[in-house]
């Protein structure tokens, strides 16, 4: 579903003002249970108590009021794993507290970003959308790496973008798993362990590590 302009050049409409950021906010919801194609205006409306006429007031088109919705959703997350970042000044601490925060997200959350991944495979604005919050949302992982590796904390046995990449993947397909339902792998401390003995290993850093 190629589209001629950005997703967020094709969704600048103003009216709405604090209202509309939470009819977003259910727009969300509705997109977590009933998908990228199936939220409709009539849905939403549903669920919000806003008329359809004022959503098409608010949005223009159905389209326009999801993709708002999903990369206001995705600039969530990445915001929020800036803010765990930016409270740990230890290399490894910051990278355990970003693992976690990860692992964590509560699972409309987790349906979300699921839904908008699934989405960008077939709208090539949404796409190169997508690649620009993963790459600041790799930002603060490779910045970790970085500054340990600089203070001699970590020694990595391989370059701090497949350290990232690794572990990202890894946080990804967990995601996956939960949202559909999957038995493994279950939440809980063993994947985390696991995660996080491989990541300090390829950190150089000993069994004993925090």
């Amino acid at each position: 579903m190629p589209t001629t302009n950005s997703p967020t050049t094709r969704r600048k409409r103003r009216a709405g003002g604090e209202k509309r950021i939470l009819v977003l906010d259910t727009v969300a919801e509705v997109l977590a249970e009933r998908g990228y194609e199936n939220t409709r205006f009539a849905d939403v409306s549903a669920a919000s108590g806003v008329a359809i006429s004022t959503l098409q007031n608010y949005f223009g088109s159905r389209l326009d009021m999801v993709v708002e919705a999903m990369e206001l959703a995705t600039i969530r997350e990445v915001d929020a794993l800036e803010s765990v970042a930016a409270a740990e000044h230890d290399p490894w601490v910051r990278l355990v507290a970003m693992v976690d925060r990860s692992l964590d997200n509560p699972p409309r959350a987790q349906r979300m970003l699921v839904e908008f991944w699934r989405s960008t495979m077939r709208d090539d604005e949404l796409r190169r959308y997508g690649i620009e919050m993963w790459e600041r949302y790799r930002a603060p992982f490779l910045a970790a790496v970085g500054e340990g590796r600089e203070q001699g904390a970590f020694t990595p046995t391989a370059s701090p973008d497949d350290v990232v990449d690794l572990v990202l993947s890894a946080l990804a397909g967990a995601t996956v798993f939960r949202v559909l339902h999957h038995p493994a792998p279950p939440p809980g401390a063993g994947f985390r362990g696991v995660l996080l003995a491989q990541l300090r290993s390829m950190l150089g850093l000993g069994v004993a590590a925090r």
